[in-house]
């Protein structure tokens, strides 16, 4: 189904109207209760190793946008799981995903990051596969008498374009079926716009932080008064959130203060932009932040967090992306201006008070626990989500 400009206006003014009655009474989107979690979550290495696992090789991975592959040729790498991975739009139009190792002798076989290539040629060897994962060359071929037939192809990977997004599954033989991973999330991810946008920049934002430690800092706006008291605080009220719950994804959208201004105003005077806005959780580890640091502009960003050998290291991959493409040199500037404000708050506030606060936490006594007020209705479901999802209730948390 076509998402039009109308279907997307009238869902973000589904959106305002549920924030302007928040203003207006005073309310929220609220959890029935708060939530203890055992401390062990963030630091358990059984645990941290179970879901390196299950989520990050188990999991359909978001490898890239659609638009990072516009044509026949274009290739990226991707390491972030620990797997060598090659992805590719094909001849006919579509995406295909390979191991990235010659199987010859297990070298690897793309090593730039990115580029155009019909064919990629191992540096070890010389063997030479087509963008569709066939061998088409070998040096002395004949030697190999009939050796070579079991190494015609690159190993695939299961593959799927949809809604913008290019996804893959890390494990050879596994299947991925994006109808059961995105379940009622596709049409939100629609509204965004995702193949319409134009990459501009990237960068990677490490912490020594569990990664979903880090990943908290994303589903809530509690913490705005106080970390964020110059630089989203002046903007982003901290008290009230709209959330929607998506299978295992889900959508938090905060109230802009000079929103108080418009609770007494026809709809056709909230100068709502086209653009999706908010703050949308693609399970199990990526934000796409559509909007700004300061009101009035609207971006894609997308933040991916991935996990490092042990529970307390993440590198977290941030790329931003302009909405309709870049329109001018000016537009270009703006859009990398708003990486590197997005990008300071998060390195300077969000991810300083993660690593403490991480670090802190392998100091607590057995048995501690951290507490989700009912405002971090985000934070509580995404935790209970990715217990369901590996296999391990949370820890039980001892009555008080």
């Amino acid at each position: 189904m076509t998402v039009t400009d109308a279907d997307v206006l009238e869902a973000r003014r589904d959106v305002f109207r549920r924030v302007l009655k928040h203003i207006r009474e005073g309310t929220s989107d609220l959890a029935d209760a708060p939530m203890e979690n055992a401390v062990s979550v963030y630091t358990d290495p059984e645990r941290h190793a179970r879901e390196l696992q299950v989520l990050f090789r188990e999991t359909p991975q978001l490898v890239c946008l659609s638009s990072e592959l516009k044509s026949p040729g274009q290739f990226r790498t991707f390491d972030e799981t620990g797997v060598p991975i090659l992805v590719t739009r094909a001849a006919d139009g579509g995406v295909k995903a390979f191991l990235n190792i010659c199987p010859h002798r297990g070298a690897r076989l793309v090593r730039e990051t990115e580029g155009q290539a019909r064919r990629f040629t191992c540096w070890f060897h010389g063997w030479t596969y087509a963008n569709d994962g066939k061998l088409i060359a070998a040096p002395e071929a004949e030697r190999f008498c009939g050796a070579m037939d079991s190494r015609e192809h690159l190993v695939s990977l299961a593959c799927e374009e949809r809604h913008g997004l290019v996804f893959v599954m890390p494990t050879p033989g596994l299947a991925l079926d994006l109808d059961a991973h995105l379940v009622d999330f596709g049409p939100v991810l629609d509204a965004l716009r995702l193949a319409d946008t134009e990459w501009v920049k990237s960068g990677i934002l490490p912490v020594a932080a569990n990664w979903k430690y880090a990943l908290d800092t994303y589903g809530e706006g509690y913490h705005f008064a106080a970390l964020h008291k110059n630089t989203l605080a002046p903007y982003f009220r901290n008290d009230i959130t709209v959330y929607d719950r998506f299978g295992r994804h889900h959508r938090v959208s905060f109230a802009q203060k000079d929103w108080a201004d418009l609770v007494d105003k026809p709809e056709a005077e909230w100068g709502i932009r086209p653009e999706g806005a908010g703050i949308h959780y693609l399970f199990p580890n990526t934000i796409l932040f559509a909007g700004a640091v300061s009101p009035g502009k609207s971006y894609l960003t997308v933040f991916r967090h991935y996990p490092g050998a042990t529970p307390g290291e993440t590198r977290t991959h941030k790329a931003i992306y302009a909405f309709g493409g870049v329109k001018s040199p000016e537009h270009r500037a703006e859009v990398e201006a708003a990486f590197d404000a997005t990008a300071n708050v998060v390195r300077t506030e969000d991810y300083v008070t993660a690593a403490e606060g991480w670090r802190n936490l392998t100091f607590l006594p057995a048995g501690a626990t951290v507490v989700y007020g009912r405002q971090e209705i985000a934070l509580q479901f995404q935790h209970r989500a990715i217990a369901e999802a590996i296999g391990l209730p949370l820890p039980k948390v001892a009555a008080p």
